[in-house]
């Protein structure tokens, strides 16, 4: 185990900020679930940034070929899903599996990577 109340890292947004507090004031971390905490606040810094961009420069971009996809559009959806694995990864729970205190605790730990896809034996 590590501390009960680690350091966020430097420069966190608003929402990464939040995130970091509402994770770390609720569970004790052990060293490498902190790790994968940091990747996923760094990622919703990213995340608020292509928001930026996107905001400010409309969805579709003019290129040579025409209308695109804005490339930070591109990248958001990309990030999103490695934020979405990073949190699955973390095991947090969803807040509806149950309301006492006792079933609020970390549900229990996995063996083997978890990912999105999952493949079906033959």
């Amino acid at each position: 185990m590590t501390d009960a109340n680690p350091t966020a890292p430097a420069g966190l947004g608003p929402a990464a900020g939040r995130l970091w507090a509402a994770i770390t004031t609720a569970y004790e971390l052990d060293e490498h679930e902190q790790a994968l905490l940091v990747e996923a606040v760094r990622t919703v810094d990213l995340l608020e940034q292509l928001d930026e961009a996107i905001r400010r420069d409309g969805p579709l971009v003019e290129s040579p070929q025409g209308l695109k996809a804005h490339p930070a559009a591109v990248e958001a959806r990309q990030q999103r899903i490695a934020l979405a694995r990073l949190l699955a990864a973390l095991r947090m729970p969803s807040g509806e599996e149950g309301s006492t205190p006792a079933a609020a605790g970390r549900p229990q730990r996995r063996t083997g990577v978890r990912g999105t896809y999952r493949l079906n034996a033959a």
